[in-house]
């Protein structure tokens, strides 16, 4: 006899048998309930009046499964108070021993993760914001407001463009700090850039050109998406727009701090962008933080019509929050709805609520000038302690890029050591960064690409010098 039964104050599936007789049935289900942990210890158990009537027992056979499993240690009763769960130790299932041989046939190696990674001893992974820094009160104060006041139909099926309060919230701050010129109807929320970036190659067709050097990661979401990408060489005043042709179906840059060398477009291949015929997608990921000026305004406000503009708070908050958005040209609007409809890749509804009152009540801009003041000062720290000079650490190491964003891309002498012979070396000793390489198809110059960001305020000093010993080889 199963039960799904909710007497104890929380819901609890019971399987009764009757094979042996009703009450030995409730013994065994009782007890194998407190030890597999579902009835915790001290869990109060019903009168067996009410439990007799809930189950279809008399109260005797109740009663009589009750003494039974207090004489056993598993239920304890005292005169005047409820029978409860005594203190046993729940039993867990033992892991099954491998086997001694393998199995015959091909080998498939699936490793399930343990659990979450161990934290790096020194935290230099470009791309993550100082986390122990979020605006936890903010947030805390913008749910509870959000949970007390909202209706209950932001609990029901959602606009696949996201909640217009996130959406009209972020029309207005876009144009105020970025420059973005769009409406709450053309803004889509999504989970980040890759959601972005896989929704605008279900509406749009041709290749698609991307920075040489650039995000090897996006490269690797076009090419599973089956998508032809072109390489758009960058120098030193960015992207090359002109060697984009009409062939090309759209182009994806960095225009405000490129990535990785953190040069900002140039004004006039800004220009020369603008006369391209094709779509762009900006992807302004740290647009922000930019520390010895204004920040350059976004891309999209100089063509928004065929412009796709997209941001997260992936770097400005945490990559946890999984919350970013796109606005799209008035084109591109309806497709691009209809295929998040269609994939059922909503966002979850109170994170976008929460972040829309962060917005309007200004949290979120007091939130990004304090972390802006404290990236700055961490990158003059690293550039004071690696980049040129009397006490540079490695004599010939170059640091370009304007003076913005949350890393820094170190490019190696030729001679010297290698960036496998470095990468190995930070391994050892617990700092976690990454190879520069990578970012190049072909082969790339040696370097490393070190976040300012992700370490702690306390912990961000001691960092960089233990980078700074594996570069001077001590």
């Amino acid at each position: 006899m199963r039960k799904d039964w909710a007497g104890f104050g929380v819901d609890l599936h019971l399987e009764v048998s009757t094979g042996g007789g009703r009450r030995r049935g409730l013994e065994e289900a009782l007890r194998q309930a407190v030890r597999d942990g579902r009835l915790p210890r001290g869990t109060r158990l019903p009168s067996t009046r009410s439990l007799a009537a809930e189950l279809g027992l008399s109260r005797g056979t109740v009663s009589a499964a009750y003494d039974q499993l207090v004489a056993e240690g598993y239920l304890a009763t005292r005169p005047g108070s409820a029978t409860e769960v005594a203190d046993v130790s729940p039993t867990t299932p033992s892991r099954p021993e491998p086997p001694s041989e393998p199995s015959p046939g091909p080998r498939h190696d699936l490793r399930l993760p343990a659990g979450p990674p161990a934290a790096p001893l020194h935290d230099l992974r470009p791309g993550q914001p100082d986390v122990s820094a979020f605006p936890a009160r903010a947030w805390l104060r913008a749910t509870r407001h959000v949970l007390s006041t909202a209706p209950a139909e932001v609990l029901g099926p959602c606009d696949p463009r996201g909640r217009i309060e996130l959406r009209a919230a972020l029309a207005g701050y876009l144009a105020r700090t970025r420059g973005v010129i769009t409406t709450p109807d053309l803004i889509v929320v999504t989970t980040g850039f890759v959601q972005a970036l896989n929704l605008l190659v279900q509406v749009i067709d041709g290749p698609i050109a991307t920075e040489e050097p650039g995000h090897d990661f996006y490269r690797e979401v076009l090419r599973r998406a089956g998508r032809e990408t072109v390489p758009l060489p960058v120098d030193g005043l960015g992207a090359q727009v002109d060697t984009l042709t009409g062939a090309t179906a759209a182009a994806l840059v960095t225009p405000a701090h490129q990535y990785p060398t953190g040069v900002p477009l140039h004004p006039a291949r800004r220009r020369a962008l603008r006369e391209w015929g094709g779509l762009v997608v900006e992807d302004d990921y740290d647009g922000e933080f930019r520390y010895d000026r204004q920040p350059v305004g976004a891309f999209q406000g100089t063509a928004p019509d065929r412009v796709v503009y997209v941001g997260t708070t992936s770097e400005s908050l945490a990559p946890a929050l999984r919350l970013g958005w796109m606005a799209v040209p008035p084109s591109l609007i309806g497709p691009v709805a209809e295929a998040k409809l269609h994939a059922d890749t909503h966002t979850e509804v109170l994170g976008q609520l929460v972040l829309a009152r962060l917005i309007e009540t200004h949290d979120y801009d007091r939130h990004i000038r304090a972390a802006r003041l404290r990236y700055r000062r961490r990158r003059e720290l690293l550039l004071a302690r690696l980049g040129p000079g009397p006490g540079q650490p490695l004599p010939g190491v170059a640091l370009p890029g304007v003076a913005a964003g949350l890393r820094a891309l170190l490019l190696l002498p030729e001679r010297g050591p290698s960036e496998g012979e470095l990468l190995a070396e930070c391994e050892r000793r617990g700092i976690a960064l990454r190879a520069a390489s990578p970012l190049w198809r072909g082969d790339g110059p040696g370097g490393l690409l070190i976040g300012y960001a992700a370490a702690s305020e306390r912990a961000y000093p001691h960092a960089l010098e233990a980078l700074a010993r594996v570069l001077a080889g001590t």
